[in-house]
């Protein structure tokens, strides 16, 4: 499928906030019979975030999360955050369930990589999966993420982010390195 004149990238405002919530809440648990190859509802229940969760990371100094439109409709996002002068965070990474597949998450990773590196001059982004999520961190790989071997705990208990149906979950750090004119390996 061709998106080249329909596709639009965007930042996220204060406005967006109860769109992206469901949007983040379709593409990690499913709702409205919507389940995508994303989705973690076989490992949590609950919300993956809500609209004042959305509102606060905007809020964050050096925190925006990028919007993808196709013929400007919301199919996708992800937050960016500097964490050093070197390295970004992407996280919150979503599809629309029923736009995977089509090749957007490249293009969207694609597009925040390199807004992150020109914004900030970073050299390295870094991802968190949880590592049963093995589709999933197969995909991060052909991105050229590469595991680093950190691991970060899960926020058990914080049912903001859900709610674990295992209590075996962890967060394993991806990081890829970028250089100048790079194109996000998509």
């Amino acid at each position: 499928m061709h998106f080249r004149d329909s596709l639009t990238f965007s930042l996220a405002t204060a406005a967006d906030a109860e769109a992206l919530a469901e949007l983040v809440n379709a593409a990690y648990r499913g709702t409205n019979g919507e389940m995508g190859w994303t989705s973690e509802a076989h490992l949590l229940g609950g919300q993956r975030i809500d609209p004042d969760m959305v509102a606060d990371l905007l809020k964050e100094p050096d925190s925006s999360i990028v919007l993808l439109h196709v013929a400007r409709r919301l199919k996708g996002c992800v937050h960016v955050k500097k964490l050093s002068p070197a390295r970004a965070y992407l996280g919150l990474f979503a599809i629309r369930p029923d736009s995977q597949g089509l090749g957007l998450g490249g293009r969207l990773m694609t597009y925040a990589e390199r807004w992150a590196r020109d914004r900030w001059r970073i050299s390295a982004i870094e991802i968190t999966v949880i590592p049963l999520r093995r589709e999933l961190v197969a995909w991060y790989g052909r991105l050229a993420y590469q595991a680093t071997g950190e691991s970060r705990p899960f926020p058990y208990g914080d049912h903001r982010f859900g709610v674990a149906k295992r209590d075996d979950l962890v967060l394993s750090v991806m990081r890829k390195t970028l250089t100048e004119g790079d194109d996000g390996g998509a």
